[in-house]
């Protein structure tokens, strides 16, 4: 593995719906090495992080690189589902369950990714009651239909993702604190692109290779149109910066792209960079990072508290409150 780090893309090739990791620095190299050691196991994982980051990238890769590669992975977006229909679309349906299903029943999304890998996006969402049935498949490896007497037994790898803090989701009730203590396993947090500026040039070639491919252009971003991007704050993130350079491509007669070809937004001075956000996320944004690159860099955690500047147990209770295995 090369000895930087971890961004994804999507291969624009005939391996349609495939992720390929793109490697750029220390921060993302340290998930992408995780996620290789956890990929084997089927352990339950938790990915977080603002949208637009590549958590389902991260998800598809790990099914990619364990034994159930060749098998089903099956992804739902939890917020998509009427509340009333969720229940009969994870877990499936017996004959005559309820008004309009089919008479022959129907299988649900756990059954359907039997033995592969079932990826639950925004489980924020999941309502309370699911949370209930949800836990009980995690647990007892079965799942009942809707309206049926007896269960199935299910081998599925389940990944959750989502955007919101689910610490703060349980203190508030909406969010059940035995499902999240199941749920949270392996937890990985993939930073905003603002906290890893300097992935931002290798990304543009990258994306540039991608889409002068697709379209059979041969255009590219001068150097200072990348150092005003490298200033701009990306609250869509790396889903943000993949759109501008389709945009910019199919949009500009010049094949160099230069800052006066950009959109006023992208112009923006670097001091918008942080006006969003909350001094206690700058603050653990820059605790995560650092201690992430003395993770990186240190042969083990000891080493990484003595490069800090701080103990051990200090170190863990850090790890522990940042979301860093």
């Amino acid at each position: 593995m090369d000895n930087q780090g971890l961004v994804f893309e999507r291969q624009q090739e005939a391996t349609a719906g495939v992720f390929e990791p793109v490697i750029s620095s220390p921060v993302t190299r340290a998930i992408f090495e995780l996620a290789l050691r956890v990929a084997p196991y089927p352990t339950t994982v938790l990915i977080t992080g603002e949208t637009g980051t590549g958590k389902e990238v991260l998800a598809s890769y790990i099914h990619r690189q364990s034994p159930r590669a060749k098998h089903p992975f099956i992804k739902v977006n939890c917020g998509a589902i009427p509340e009333s229909l969720l229940e009969s679309e994870l877990f499936g349906y017996e004959r005559g369950a309820f008004t309009g299903a089919r008479k022959e029943g129907a299988i649900g999304l756990f059954e359907a990714a039997h033995p592969g890998t079932l990826l639950l996006d925004e489980i924020s969402e999941l309502p309370i009651m699911a949370q209930a049935k949800l836990l009980r498949a995690l647990q007892e490896r079965e799942i009942r239909r809707v309206g049926g007497t007896w269960s199935r037994n299910v081998d599925v790898r389940v990944i959750v993702c989502t955007n919101q803090n689910l610490d703060e989701l349980v203190n508030q009730g909406l969010f059940r604190s035995d499902l999240y203590y199941r749920l949270n396993v392996v937890h990985f947090h993939i930073p905003a692109l603002r906290e890893r500026m300097d992935e931002i040039e290798l990304l543009c070639e990258h994306f540039c290779k991608l889409v002068n491919k697709a379209y059979g252009l041969y255009k590219r971003f001068s150097p200072e149109a990348i150092e005003k991007l490298k200033a701009y704050h990306w609250p869509g993130n790396i889903r943000e910066l993949r759109n501008l350079v389709e945009r910019m491509f199919v949009t500009s007669p010049r094949e160099v792209i230069g800052p006066t070809d950009l959109p006023q937004r992208y112009l923006c001075p670097p001091a918008v960079r942080w006006e969003t956000r909350t001094l206690k996320e700058i603050v653990a944004d820059a605790e995560r990072k650092a201690i992430l690159e003395a993770l990186s860099r240190s042969p083990d955690r000891q080493s990484a508290a003595r490069s800090l500047g701080i103990d051990y147990s200090t170190l863990s209770r850090k790890m522990n409150r940042l979301g860093i295995r």
